[in-house]
């Protein structure tokens, strides 16, 4: 089924936020992975890059003028694609996305496709709906292989098992590839590796996202670092990229700019092991000996899937300069305890609570603006400096119906009356010093009762299930109100 037809419940969330919560390895595991990445981020940048904000702004600014100009680029890329070779085909949503792929398949009597790394695959539930037609796509990531094993979606746009230790791996090869159990990383690898190199031997039609499409020159760049996406795109006969709209770039000083800021802020190395840039399938005279190398078939899907709906609003279209490093999942203090499953959606974490709703609806996606404490670190931490807490307020107040009404539907959504009473007391309360300060003195004499009874009061039993039950200090309020007192006089 696909995801915009998709419905999650409140209480669907919340039973799924309270199992991750005490999921103490799922958050042992997350919180070792998170430590690490921010680390290897930092020490890099501060090593390695002289003006890293002034290359923030250059990949912000490179973002806006491809966005601005984007129905220009995306002509321009078709044209030069196709001068190149390439085959370009156009989705408007993911059941024409997967539609193409799937008739490419079997025109060309394709059972296996072998995939590298994409979400934008994971985004239209490309392997669920081919695998319902009875064709096999396998992932050839480790981090995918990984949980497609156990039949799980990516936990992370960038690293799909961070959940998983290596013991957890290890018996995962035991379970679904018969593999002795191991623990090491180095035999892990030699396990998933044994087990591809299998899968690359005899197939036909291999497929991969992409990372920037550069117009001027009707090219495609993927990054990686593992070697896999370099086999699926180059050793099969038929490669199939699938590219959102938004990745267009106008040139490759452009790309260039925006993969110096990819790289460190996704895995915290200033460079990734293979860079693939694709002009097209093989010609004549590629490779050596008479060997051709290269696929003999290049098809690009250019997905929209409700990006240009994105990209006509005023305000959110600035979450489509996204350029997918995670950086703000690593950050995020409400991710790193809950992990992505929790998010129910293709895309988790700061990014995918600003993508999610428009995307999908708020209908579907509309419960995880909650998880967001509003810190800001994911706007600090954004290389092209998107405002995604800024953006995660706004999308909070479409949710409560009143925003502009341009995201998504809300036909599930409704305004919860009570709680919109509830904040507009509290609105009034806040707003005046007199009140506030009798609040206060309220709260003081009266929460060691509120405490005792929380149990069993509604209200605050839900507060209190993931929360301590704040201590107020009845002298630190007797000490701000006589500093309060002084300051309105």
């Amino acid at each position: 089924m696909s995801e915009n037809l998709l419905f999650h419940s409140a209480k669907e969330y919340e039973d799924t936020i309270s199992a991750k919560l005490n999921d103490t390895q799922l958050r042992k595991n997350l919180q070792s992975v998170m430590k690490t990445l921010k680390t290897n981020r930092k020490n890099l940048i501060t090593s390695r890059y002289t003006d890293w904000e002034g290359l923030r702004e250059l990949g912000k600014e490179v973002k806006a003028k491809a966005l601005s100009n984007l129905d220009v680029l995306l002509d321009r890329f078709e044209s030069n694609a196709i001068k190149n070779g390439f085959k370009v085909h156009w989705a408007n949503d993911a059941k024409e996305a997967n539609e193409i792929i799937y008739n490419l398949a079997r025109e060309k009597h394709v059972s296996t496709i072998l995939k590298g790394k994409s979400m934008a695959s994971e985004e239209i539930h490309l392997n669920a709906t081919l695998k319902e037609k009875g064709i096999l796509a396998t992932e050839t990531d480790l981090g995918e292989l990984i949980i497609q094993l156990i039949d799980e979606p990516p936990v992370h746009i960038v690293a799909p098992a961070i959940h998983k230790n290596r013991y957890q791996i290890g018996q995962i090869f035991k379970d679904k590839l018969n593999a002795p159990l191991e623990s090491e990383p180095e035999k892990l690898n030699a396990i998933a590796r044994k087990h591809l190199r299998k899968e690359f031997e005899d197939f036909k039609m291999g497929l991969s996202g992409v990372n920037f499409a550069i117009a001027n020159e009707g090219a495609i760049w993927l990054v990686e670092n593992e070697g896999n996406g370099r086999m699926s795109t180059t050793a099969c006969d038929i490669h199939v990229a699938i590219c959102g709209i938004e990745k267009i770039v106008e040139s490759f000083e452009d790309a260039c700019i925006l993969d110096t800021l990819l790289v460190p802020s996704a895995v915290g190395a200033p460079i990734t092991c293979y860079n693939n840039i694709i002009t097209g399938p093989r010609k004549d005279g590629d490779g050596k000996d008479g060997d051709l190398d290269g696929p003999k078939e290049v098809h690009i899907v250019m997905l929209d899937n409700n990006r240009s709906k994105i990209l006509s609003d005023s305000h959110y279209y600035r979450s489509l300069s996204c350029i997918r490093c995670g950086t703000c999942l690593n950050h995020c203090p409400v991710y790193d305890k809950i992990g992505g499953h929790a998010y129910l959606s293709t895309y988790p974490g700061p990014i995918g609570e600003v993508i999610s709703p428009q995307l999908f609806g708020l209908d579907n996606c509309g419960y995880m603006v909650n998880l967001c404490s509003l810190c800001g670190r994911c706007s600090e931490v954004c290389p092209v400096k998107i405002p995604l807490a800024d953006l995660i307020r706004d999308l909070r107040s479409e949710k409560a119906l009143e925003g502009r009404g341009n995201v998504g539907s809300l036909s599930k959504t409704h305004p919860n009356k009570v709680e919109k009473f509830a904040m507009g007391v509290f609105a009034s309360l806040a707003t005046s010093g007199v009140k506030w300060r009798i609040l206060l003195g309220l709260i003081s004499i009266f929460s060691p009762l509120a405490k005792k009874i929380s149990p069993i009061l509604p209200g605050l039993k839900s507060w209190i299930s993931c929360r301590e039950f704040p201590h107020i200090n009845a002298s630190l309020h007797a000490k701000v109100k006589n500093i309060q007192g002084v300051i309105y006089e």
